[in-house]
């Protein structure tokens, strides 16, 4: 596949909305995503999605795609790597995200924009913004006079 110039700065854009899932996501046992993957229980990996996703993103946003992988050996560290859509209001973003012992990637495979700027870099920004107003942020009190 060949990459497009601004698929570093969107890849950037997607690792940062979702790190607070991933960490979410970490709390669950490999083993079981292993099994839920192997065993082809793909409905039970996207209720973890669900889940995790829930505190940080509007209903809807952030969901498993097509399932995942596990790559499982003898000789090495175990690698799970799940198919997920961010879906905000006007885009549509494939990637995937591995999770191994100490490290998590994202691979942006494609993204959809439902009203496309010719410029690449407006529909970097439109993603961005999108992404933030499909956020659900904690909001702090306000203090009593």
């Amino acid at each position: 596949m060949n990459r497009q110039p601004h698929a570093h700065s969107r890849e950037a854009i997607v690792a940062n909305a979702i790190q607070q899932v991933v960490g979410e996501l970490r709390l669950i046992d490999v083993a079981d995503y292993i099994a839920f993957i192997r065993l082809e229980h793909f409905a039970c990996l996207s209720d973890l999605v669900d889940s995790a996703a829930e505190l940080y993103f509007m209903p809807g946003t952030l969901r498993l795609g097509h399932g995942g992988e596990a790559h499982v050996d003898w000789s090495g560290n175990p690698r799970v790597v799940l198919d997920l859509e961010l879906r905000p209001p006007g885009v549509t973003v494939y990637f995937q995200l591995a999770l191994s012992e100490h490290t998590a990637s994202v691979v942006v495979n494609y993204v959809s924009f439902q009203r496309p700027n010719e410029d690449p870099e407006r529909n970097t920004e439109l993603l961005e913004a999108v992404l933030e107003r499909a956020r659900i942020r904690r909001t702090e009190p306000l203090a009593l006079p």
